[in-house]
């Protein structure tokens, strides 16, 4: 790997261990329109970016009903539970570690900025990070757009650059950016899923310090 200063981290499934309280959250709205609910395994398979294509891979039917609707839902029991939804295990290990080497990192997520800035600060890591950098709405669209605002606005260098994920669309902004990226296999997508991007793929953050 290159020689890496600058760490982008994901925030949802990476960071924050969010994956049960989304799981739980779909399975309660298929429930509600009598489909067939996700296990675990299901829900790893299907997990993707644009969300939209993940929720018709779930079943839910937008000629019924408007995309809009579905989301917003989701939306509501997602934040209803997430005060409850903890950091994965060695996350407080792993920023103490880069912040010690001097690297500089941001955030980065789907998630809506106003509502990320509130679920850092609840989980007091706000203090490791030099920016945090969420979406405008709870539609989820991705997150290629506001990582080239963040390598803009931090002056990151490519070369000196990584992103720290847990699915496939982290790996396409790695390729978008021209940056580095690991793909920890804790989240919302599978080891197997991760492995095809062609980036290294670890299986928890207790690892991390192996690689940079």
């Amino acid at each position: 790997m290159k020689q890496i200063r600058n760490l982008i981290w994901d925030f949802n499934g990476t960071l924050l261990n969010d994956v049960d309280l989304c799981l739980n959250s779909i399975n309660s709205l298929l429930s509600k329109r009598s489909l067939k609910q996700l296990e675990k395994r299901d829900y790893h398979d299907i997990f993707t970016f644009p969300i939209r294509d993940y929720y018709t891979k779930a079943g839910f039917n937008f000629q019924d009903e408007h995309f809009e609707t579905v989301a917003i839902e989701f939306m509501d029991l997602f934040l209803s539970g997430l005060p409850k939804a903890g950091l994965h295990t060695s996350v407080i290990s792993a920023l103490n570690h880069f912040k010690q080497k001097g690297f500089r990192q941001i955030v980065l997520s789907a998630m809506q900025q106003d509502e990320l800035r509130r679920v850092v600060a609840l989980h007091d890591i706000e203090g490791y990070f030099e920016e945090i950098f969420g979406i405008d709405d709870h539609y989820a669209h991705g997150k290629t757009g506001i990582a080239k605002k963040a390598m803009q606005q931090c002056g990151f260098l490519p070369e000196q650059t990584c992103i720290l994920g847990d699915t496939l669309h982290d790996a396409e902004i790695a390729d978008y950016l021209g940056i580095d990226c690991i793909l920890i296999a804790q989240g919302h997508q599978s080891s197997e899923r991760l492995a095809a991007s062609g980036y290294r793929v670890i299986q928890s953050l207790g690892e991390i310090h192996h690689y940079l």
